[in-house]
């Protein structure tokens, strides 16, 4: 079996953060990184409501998954971990809205990267752009593969036309990729079983919500079951998915107001008995990166 690197920042102990730590810290990875010829293995490059943008390398295929950030942010922070965007093979799209399609009209549109989406969210990046990307379209529910990898997208709850999760299949690992979501069905619970590495969304504290300043139609489309999972409901959702081989969990999607880092770390940690490592997926910066050696 292959070797497998995880290379784990302060954001992992649930402590205060430290920005020169991590800082620091991601200096000493890239230069790991510009050591070898590429990244293989996967690191958020944005999550939250300002961009969503994660890529994922094997030695076959280099794609996104989501491009919310502009052409030229994906571009820099690609770069931060050194890959250059005319590298990506393709981009995955869980659904429509601006915070995960803001880069296709330079990757898809100009660029001419394929754009992997299910008919409904084609149809709806279309009308939002007015230009059609080269779309490859697959069916929710349904496995395909492309560069040597498994891919799965299954339905979850969400305020868009046909919002997806995937989990993805390399040689060695399977990786589970899920936000954007109100509720965590059975269907998103099975689909989630025995992955390596989870992206879960942990968006809000409940209470921070009720005593924020945000307009009542903003809490009621939040804590609906087509708004976003809050923290309680991400650890109950861990509980349910840990098992002896979960390497880590990246917590995504946090709300800049009605969340706090340490809030999100401290229950996702005590719902994994602090037995597995987890991190934040921030959303200025490209987070935790995880090496397949």
């Amino acid at each position: 079996m292959s070797k497998q690197f995880v290379f784990l920042g302060p954001l992992s102990t649930g402590s205060t953060i430290d920005s020169e730590l991590h800082c620091k810290f991601f200096r000493n990875m890239l230069a790991l990184v510009k050591n070898g010829s590429a990244m293989y293995g996967f690191c958020p490059l944005a999550s939250g409501s300002k961009g969503n943008c994660i890529y994922l390398g094997t030695k076959e295929a280099k794609i996104l998954i989501d491009a919310g950030l502009s052409g030229r942010a994906i571009k820099e922070r690609l770069a931060l971990i050194n890959v250059d965007l005319s590298e990506i093979d393709a981009i995955l799209i869980t659904h429509e809205h601006v915070d995960h399609i803001r880069g296709l009209q330079v990757l898809g549109c100009r660029m001419g990267i394929p754009v992997f989406a299910n008919g409904d969210t084609a149809k709806a990046i279309y009308d939002f752009l007015h230009e059609c990307p080269k779309f490859k379209i697959f069916s929710t529910g349904e496995t395909f593969e492309f560069g040597g990898m498994e891919i799965h997208p299954f339905s979850v709850q969400h305020d868009a036309i046909d919002p997806v999760a995937f989990t993805i299949r390399t040689s060695a690992h399977k990786l589970g990729f899920c936000a954007d979501l109100g509720f965590a069905t059975t269907l998103v619970s099975s689909q989630l079983q025995e992955c390596d590495y989870l992206y879960l969304e942990s968006n809000h504290e409940v209470s921070m919500v009720h005593a924020s300043n945000r307009p009542m139609v903003y809490k009621q489309r939040v804590l609906s079951r087509q708004g976003h999972l809050s923290n309680e409901q991400c650890a109950s959702l861990l509980q349910e998915l840990q098992h002896p081989l979960l390497k880590h969990v990246h917590l995504a999607h946090l709300s800049s107001e009605c969340n706090a880092h340490e809030t999100a770390l401290k229950s996702a940690l005590m719902a994994l008995n602090h037995a597995i490592p987890v991190t934040i997926a921030l959303q200025d910066a490209p987070s935790t990166p995880i090496f397949f050696g």
